[in-house]
């Protein structure tokens, strides 16, 4: 994961240097959804045909050229959207074909505890991606800190390859592929990879669409804050008169991100005592108006815009796991895969839309150096969820 935000550790310096426009550098932010999303039907539906190990390592392989390409030869826009793309694609090829590979090899109660500490530490990788760039970059130049976040997915690789021994398939598992034809266990589908009837029944239930349609938003959000966090750092520090943030920008994001991780599984709990849907209306209203009073705040004290900051992230957080409780709980059995599948492809989608909807929004209301832009910028990604309740009002009438 080291790579995954680098690109949003050092936009502030890339996006000048290149002179961007901020629509521009939201583009690039994200188009690495644009690779996550466009592959990891593809990467996961190969798991069932193919050794795990390989999957991983080709992912892994591609991550080290999407963050080693970036640092070596991006030079602009384009380049840079085709090593992001790149970079994404590879994350996709790792993330769900680990988590397969993990849970092939467990079950029983250890299984559900490593499964959670695997998605755990999908943050926690996150928090270094900001980090290690943010302190590499003023040193040695952003095209080193690049560079040397590309070892990360490279020692990924070798020890998932070489770490695991192949497993081997039961007597039951050989049974089963025996009965299906050859031809028809080879082939992987476009009905597969898109099972687009079964979307449209997933869709018909209200319940699935609504927790859907809650995830897309909620990703927008999320993502699209976590790609701006450290330009609105630096935003904010230029607003400080007296003195600013003790620590760089890409450190602090670090940290609030990892102040973030539990923030879904302490939500998930209070869920289940005050109600589902409940909850996930009451944290979607709360991290819409707390992004809105963190930009409305960006000039006061500096320890206040890190304490507004980080009860904000832990916010946007806060509705991640009740949301997929909820559509796991709702959707019927026969459809549940298909239903997983689709809110995973348009809770990316939301992602990939956040940097994007962000730094339009900037450049509409008068650019990074205006307040009144930055404010727009939290109000264009928090439109979705401070929406909700009336959607939900809306939707129960009908």
């Amino acid at each position: 994961m080291l790579g995954s935000f680098t690109y949003a550790a050092l936009l502030p310096e890339l996006r000048d240097l290149w002179a961007l426009s901020n629509s521009q550098a939201g583009v690039i932010g994200g188009v690495f959804f644009a690779g996550y999303v466009a592959t990891v039907s593809l990467w996961t539906a190969l798991t069932d045909r193919v050794d795990g190990r390989w999957i991983y390592a080709a992912g892994s392989a591609l991550t080290v050229a999407g963050s080693a390409g970036f640092g070596l030869f991006a030079d602009g826009f384009v380049s840079a959207i085709v090593f992001q793309v790149l970079l994404g694609t590879g994350i996709a090829g790792t993330y769900m074909p680990g988590l397969r590979l993990l849970s092939d090899r467990l079950s029983g109660p250890m299984q559900s505890r490593y499964v959670a500490s695997y998605t755990a530490f999908f943050g926690i990788g996150t928090a270094l991606s900001y980090a290690i760039p943010g302190f590499m970059a003023p040193v040695l130049g952003w095209r080193a800190a690049f560079v040397f976040v590309a070892v990360g997915p490279l020692l990924a690789g070798l020890l998932v390859f070489f770490g695991l021994s192949a497993k081997g398939k039961s007597e039951e598992e050989r049974k089963n592929e025996d009965a299906i034809k050859g031809e028809q266990k080879a082939r992987i589908s476009l009905e597969t990879l898109f099972p687009v009837r079964a979307w449209r029944r997933v869709l018909a239930d209200r319940a699935c669409a609504g927790y859907t349609l809650g995830y897309a938003v909620h990703c927008l959000e999320l993502f699209g804050s976590r790609a701006w966090m450290v330009a609105f750092l630096a935003f904010s520090s230029s607003l400080h008169t007296g003195s600013t943030f003790p620590w760089p920008a890409a450190a602090i994001a670090a940290v609030v991100n990892l102040f973030a991780v539990p923030a879904s599984i302490f939500g998930n709990e209070v869920a289940l005592r005050i109600g589902r849907r409940r909850w996930i209306l009451i944290a979607m209203v709360a991290s819409g108006a707390s992004g809105l009073l963190l930009a409305l705040g960006a000039a006061w004290h500096w320890s206040l815009v890190i304490f507004i900051l980080v009860a904000y992230s832990m916010l946007v957080m806060a509705e991640s796991g009740t949301l997929t409780a909820g559509l796991v709980a709702a959707a019927p059995g026969e459809l549940r895969g298909a239903a997983m599948g689709l809110y995973s492809l348009i809770g990316f989608g939301g992602g990939m839309l956040g940097p994007v909807v962000f730094g339009a929004a900037l450049d509409a209301a008068g650019g990074a150096s205006s307040w009144g832009a930055w404010i727009a910028g939290y109000a264009a990604i928090g439109a979705g969820v401070l929406a909700a309740p009336l959607v939900v009002r809306r939707y129960a009438r009908g």
